[in-house]
C-alpha cells in the first residue's frame, strides 16, 4: 500500500485550505464516511460544513466546552452554531479529554497526571496531531461516530487547520485501542 502524506513548512491557520484539500482528496480516493474537525470559533467548523453540505458525509465538529477561557463563555458565536447546523453537520461541545479536573488540580497543587502526562506525549507529533486523537474519542464518546472505523480527523495549532490524520476510531475508555492510521 502506497499513501500520500503532505508536510507544511509551519504550523498554522495559513494551512486550513491545504488541509480541506487533502480532506477532500482522501474522500475521494476512499471509503471514508466519518470526518471529525475541531472548531473553536466556528471558522474551521463553517469552512468545512459548506465545503460538504450536500455530501452525505457524517461531519462532526467540535467545540471546546463552555467556560473553557473563562465562567460561562462559550467561544463558537450562535449564529455561526446555526449556519454550521443548517449545513447539516453535527456540533459536539464537551471537557477535552486531556484538559479537565486534572488542569485544576495541576493548577492548585502542581504535580504531573496521567491525562497531562498523555497530553504531552502526544504534543511530540504536534498540537494538531494531539487534538485530532481528542476529538475522535470525544466524537466517539458522544456517539457520533461509531468505534472501530476510520475517521478523518482534522485539527491544528491555536487557530485554523495544519493537521489531517486518519484515526481508527475508539471511545475514551478505550483510549489504548485507538489507532492512528
Amino acid at each position: 500500500m502506497e499513501k500520500r502524506i503532505v508536510y507544511f513548512e509551519k504550523p498554522g491557520k495559513e494551512n486550513t485550505n491545504s488541509c480541506l484539500e487533502v480532506v477532500k482528496t482522501a474522500l475521494e480516493e476512499n471509503s471514508y464516511r466519518h470526518v471529525v474537525v475541531a472548531s473553536t470559533t466556528g471558522a474551521n467548523g463553517l469552512l468545512f460544513s459548506e465545503t460538504f453540505k450536500d455530501s452525505g458525509l457524517n461531519l462532526v465538529i467540535v467545540t471546546h466546552s463552555a467556560g473553557f477561557k473563562g465562567p460561562n463563555s462559550f467561544e463558537m458565536p450562535g449564529e455561526t452554531i446555526e449556519k454550521i447546523r443548517a449545513n447539516r453537520a453535527k456540533i459536539f461541545t464537551g471537557t477535552i479529554l486531556t484538559h479537565s479536573i486534572e488542569t485544576s488540580l495541576n493548577a492548585k497543587s502542581g504535580g504531573m497526571y496521567p491525562a497531562m502526562i498523555i497530553a504531552q506525549a502526544l504534543r511530540r507529533f504536534g498540537e494538531g496531531a494531539k487534538v485530532c486523537c481528542e476529538i475522535v474519542m470525544m466524537a466517539a464518546d458522544a456517539g457520533l461516530v461509531p468505534e472501530e472505523e476510520e475517521v478523518i480527523a482534522v485539527a491544528g495549532t491555536g487557530y485554523g487547520a495544519d493537521t489531517v490524520m486518519v484515526i481508527k476510531s475508539a471511545a475514551s475508555k478505550r483510549f489504548l485501542d485507538l489507532k492512528v492510521l
